[in-house]
């Protein structure tokens, strides 16, 4: 009897040591299986690296629980919810969990009831897989006995330190290099997709926070800035500082960017006549760091004339930068003596508005709860309400008002039916719903508009609008633009994906004023707008409208030159690696 309990007991040690082995590669692979086949297109090296990743995340767990069976349980459970999230993540907003989505989670809970997390059947069949995973291995029976904890510590403790030398080892440009490790952080999704979704984690790691650049010195940034300060104080007089609207609309954007197609109205009428007709009015594309989400990326780069493209791809600066007072233009135009005001139709706390606005110099902000008489389209706010409260806003001002409103009527998701709101706009070719909703929201927004402008161009006092999309929608809304034009988001060429990131602005004044197109990029936008306002620019703004000659676009996705070649930062000009270091001296020292 005993020779016989001893050979189970034997059996279920082998069989316990096989799981520790086995389970974390079937997890890699049901992990990457929620949306692509690891096998195939995960590299080799990174497979390898993946795997060997979570053998360690395995073997720590055994030592911390002394049990097999609880820790490849939790580290199953815990990879087959984060795949879940990363494959909703991507699907909303065509971009994978990164890092500091973690800052993010109230934000994503505020809007999530908005989204539809109806399962695929791959996404139901990877799940089924996992929960039979969970099953099998609780027959790894193997449990290290209680007094052996110190001996579990000692061993938890090396297998951890041996993980931190091996991440750390993952994180060197030289050995990923080497291995084929994809580290071209501005394509997060072709990155995580080669890379796998653990070792692309462990390689963003490091751009969690921002290192100073090569050859920084603050004392240097000072004296750049020094050089561009106004020599002679501008005094302004009453009636010449124009009331001064900003609207960055969400998701606004013209698809005919994408290529051509044939739809049953035009989206945008007005919008697309006051761009041919309009003299007192400049416009053209803006581009943008972000797709599909990440709002407000666009922006921080708008209102503090920084960019994205010195910063992590896919970090948030309002909740990983701005933790103090910072030099943005509501706080300059403050100085100037405009009333200033933010607004924003949803929640408070989205992307921590709450705190950033007063840090960034808003004396007045206005959130949902100030909404109080406004109607809605879908679940949201629609922008017919948010234009009419700025004008309330401007009706009521004591001094000249600079308000900025972030609208929230096109929000994804788009895929849902709603019994207040029908979408009507067809593409021919195409049976999209989602394509269908968001170009009639979009045509809302232009009739919302066109209301605006015509109640600000019968006021005699001047007035300054700029309005702008802050991202393009996702992937979802704009494969059958692409199919049509003969590719798909998986195959855009370098110059299709870079028209995935631009969207349509417009400057315009009640009163003459210079008119023209002109494609720029958010950080710069502010600057124009001062400059044609009239108003002094501080000395940051006024290094940037020189460098916009030498630079025109700068982004997180592309930097462009004069000639429209892409610059790298390998090659970086004077002039650019002058601003990488200006822009870290604004938002860090």
């Amino acid at each position: 009897m005993d020779s016989e309990v001893k050979q189970i007991l034997k059996w279920e040690k082998a069989l316990s040591y096989a799981g520790l082995i086995l389970c974390p590669i079937v997890n890699f692979y049901l992990l990457e299986g929620y949306t692509h086949n690891g096998f195939t297109e995960v590299r080799h090296w990174s497979q390898f690296f993946n795997i060997l990743l979570l053998e360690l995340f395995a073997w720590i767990l055994f030592f911390v629980f002394r049990s097999v069976a609880a820790a490849l349980r939790t580290e199953t459970g815990v990879l087959m919810v984060f795949g879940l999230i990363n494959y909703y993540v991507y699907t909303f907003r065509s971009l994978p969990l990164v890092p500091w989505d973690l800052l993010s989670l109230k934000t994503a809970v505020s809007v999530a009831d908005n989204y539809d997390f109806t399962p695929t059947a791959r996404i139901v069949m990877v799940a089924l897989l996992f929960v039979l995973l969970l099953f099998l291995e609780g027959f790894c029976k193997l449990k290290l006995e209680k007094s052996k904890w110190k001996g579990c510590l000692i061993g938890a403790c090396i297998l951890l330190a041996l993980t931190c030398t091996f991440t750390n080892i993952l994180q060197k440009e030289d050995f990923q290099n080497r291995h084929r490790m994809y580290n071209k952080l501005f394509t997060p999704v072709f990155m995580w997709q080669v890379n796998g979704l653990v070792l692309t984690w462990v390689m963003d790691m490091p751009f969690l926070t921002v290192d100073k650049p090569s050859g920084y010195n603050s004392r240097e940034a000072q004296e750049l800035l020094a050089q561009y300060e106004n020599e002679s104080e501008i005094v302004l007089k009453e009636g010449e500082m124009p009331n001064i609207i900003v609207v960055m609309d969400e998701a606004f954007s013209d698809l005919s960017v994408l290529g051509g197609f044939s739809a049953s109205e035009d989206a945008m009428p007005y919008f697309h006549e006051m761009q041919k007709t309009e003299k007192n009015l400049l416009t053209g594309y803006l581009n943008v760091s972000v797709c599909g989400g990440n709002t407000a990326n666009t922006e921080f780069e708008f209102l503090t004339g920084n960019t994205m493209a010195f910063l992590p791809q896919g970090s948030i600066p309002y909740q990983q930068y701005v933790k103090e007072e910072t030099d943005a233009v509501p706080r300059y135009l403050k100085s100037l003596g405009y009333e200033t005001y933010g607004i924003h139709p949803y929640h408070a706390g989205g992307w921590d508005r709450d705190k950033v606005y007063p840090l960034l110099g808003f004396e007045n902000s206005l959130f949902l709860p100030d909404f109080t008489r406004a109607s809605y389209l879908r679940k949201y706010v629609d922008d017919a309400s948010c234009f009419n409260k700025i004008i309330d806003i401007y009706e009521n001002r004591q001094a000249p008002a600079f308000i900025f409103a972030v609208t929230m009527q096109n929000h994804g998701s788009y895929s849902e039916s709603y019994e207040n709101f029908t979408p009507h706009i067809s593409v021919e070719g195409k049976n999209s719903f989602s394509l269908s909703m968001y170009l009639s929201l979009v045509q809302k927004t232009d009739q919302a508009f066109r209301d605006m402008i015509e109640y600000f161009s019968l006021e005699k006092d001047p007035v300054m609008v700029v309005f702008f999309g802050d991202h393009q929608p996702s992937d979802t809304v704009a494969e059958p633009i692409l199919e049509l034009n003969g590719t798909t988001y998986k195959t855009l060429s370098q110059d299709m994906r870079d028209k995935r990131y631009q969207v349509p602005y417009v400057i315009w004044t009640n009163y003459e004023s210079e008119g023209g197109k002109m494609d720029t990029s958010a950080n710069y936008l502010a600057g124009e707008m001062m400059r044609r306002a009239g108003l002094p620019l501080p000395a940051y703004h006024s290094f940037l409208q020189e460098l916009k000659e030498e630079y025109p676009v700068i982004s997180g996705q592309r930097i462009a030159d004069s000639k429209g070649e892409r610059a790298e930062k390998k090659n970086f000009g004077e002039k650019l690696k002058q601003y990488q270091k200006l822009q870290y001296y604004e938002m860090f020292e």
